[in-house]
């Protein structure tokens, strides 16, 4: 009866079109596009007006500091020790209770996402993937992005890495209008991921030239007339 109603609450939230396709998405057939993208670590980010954020302590993730995901990200603590014990580089922002409330992942190898996606992302020499940047709601919109970004740029390129390279779902306008609003290029690649039934999945890559992501640039401003009457 629970289960129902929590169905009912959803229908009356999101209409039941909505509600029908994401049921569907999860356990029928879903199809997601991951566009590929990429940034020198040596190229400033482009001016930005995000929202401040209060102080914030940076660290490293590691095995043994881990916990402070418990709050916030309480279901990820034992994948974050993970990844720390798997050689990856981790950051994290802190607030004053000690607690994650923003981290990213970066990899200087290929990497295969088995929480996830469940594909083998590769790299080039010189490059790194970025993946598992997050940060909670409260946050959203702050500078917290734009600021782990450039952290993560000198941890990275410290080891030698001149480009960072991630992928992002064409379906999170979000992260995608992030991406472009702080200089990412497209790399003319889409990785495309199937699931059958919420257990089978397939994957392959397309290629394409131009842009994937021109519906969701700004359009330019009219720049006005100087000439004399």
């Amino acid at each position: 009866m629970n289960a129902l109603q929590k169905l009912r609450d959803r229908i009356q939230k999101k209409g039941l079109r909505a509600v029908l396709k994401q049921l569907f998405r999860r356990y029928v057939f879903l199809h997601s596009q991951l566009v590929w993208l990429e940034h020198d670590v040596r190229t400033p980010l482009p001016p930005h007006n995000l929202k401040p954020y209060p102080p914030m302590r940076l660290e490293a993730i590691t095995i043994s500091n881990a916990d402070a995901f418990s709050r916030h990200f309480g279901d990820r603590v034992e994948t974050m020790r993970e990844l720390a014990a798997e050689g990856y580089a981790g950051l994290m922002y802190l607030d004053d209770q000690g607690d994650t409330v923003g981290f990213a992942w970066g990899s200087t190898r290929d990497y295969f996402d088995r929480h996830f996606y469940q594909c083998n992302f590769p790299i080039k020499p010189g490059e790194y993937f970025q993946f598992g940047g997050e940060a909670i709601r409260k946050y959203w919109g702050s500078s917290i992005s734009a600021d782990m970004q450039l952290e993560m740029w000198k941890v990275m390129a410290d080891k030698g890495c001149d480009t960072m390279v991630d992928v992002c779902d064409i379906e999170n306008i979000p992260a995608i209008k992030m991406h472009l609003r702080m200089g990412f290029q497209e790399r003319g690649k889409i990785t495309h991921m199937y699931r059958l039934f919420g257990r089978w999945r397939f994957f392959r890559d397309t290629l394409y030239n131009g842009s994937a992501l021109d519906a969701f640039r700004k359009p330019a401003q009219p720049v006005a007339s100087t000439a004399a009457a």
